[in-house]
C-alpha cells in the first residue's frame, strides 16, 4: 500500500530543492501540508505534492507561451 504522507525532507528530495525551500512552499501555503504528532512535525499529502506540481507544470507552461525572445521579436517561446 503506497503512503499517504511524506514527510518535507522527501519532499525536497522528489523536488530537489533545499529543506528550507520546501518548508517555505509550505508556510506560504503553496504546498498544502498538515502537522503532527507531538512535535509537531510537517506532512505532506502526495496527491497534494502531485497537484503541486501539475500546477507548476501549468503555471510555466503559461509563462513560456506568454513570453517572447528577444532575438525573434514578438514571438512566443515554445
Amino acid at each position: 500500500m503506497p503512503r499517504r504522507f511524506i514527510p518535507l525532507t522527501e519532499v525536497s528530495e522528489i523536488l530537489d530543492i533545499s529543506a528550507a525551500q520546501a518548508y517555505a512552499l509550505v508556510r506560504s501555503g503553496d504546498l498544502p501540508a498538515i502537522k503532527v504528532g507531538g512535535r509537531g512535525q510537517w506532512r505532506v499529502e502526495t496527491s497534494e505534492l502531485e497537484g503541486y506540481i501539475e500546477r507548476m507544470y501549468a503555471e510555466t507552461r503559461q509563462l513560456v507561451s506568454t513570453r517572447t525572445d528577444p532575438d525573434e521579436g514578438d514571438t512566443p517561446l515554445g
